[in-house]
């Protein structure tokens, strides 16, 4: 998985963000964790399952419909399925090699929160 560190993506506050499989990553957290890199690959597959677009077009629907129901950007960003899964199993590095496919919409649920 390639890495780009930056000053620019993502923005200060986030440490990488997943941008059609490339990982971008601020420069002040060079080199990133195993974890991190664990929960973006996480997200390319999610992507790939999704052909890319329909991922971007339903996080972006999912984060407003979350941000509705928790009236705070940051608790509309943890609680969307993809980031859900991502965060769930980030510290497990044989995930994906276990995980089913579209295994994202169990995270779907609004009555579990994730922090």
């Amino acid at each position: 998985m390639k890495i780009i560190y930056n000053t620019i993506l993502p923005i200060k506050g986030y440490i990488a963000i997943n941008l059609f499989g490339i990982i971008f990553a601020r420069k002040e957290y060079k080199p990133i964790s195993d974890t991190t890199i664990n929960h973006e690959q996480i997200h390319t597959r999610q992507m790939k399952e999704l052909l890319y677009l329909f991922f971007y077009l339903w996080y972006g629907v999912e984060w407003i419909v979350r941000l509705i129901q928790y009236r705070n950007a940051k608790a509309a960003y943890y609680n969307i399925s993809f980031e859900r899964e991502a965060y769930s199993n980030q510290v497990d590095m044989g995930y994906l090699g276990v995980r089913k496919r579209f295994e994202f919409i169990k995270y779907l649920s609004i009555n579990k929160k994730a922090k």
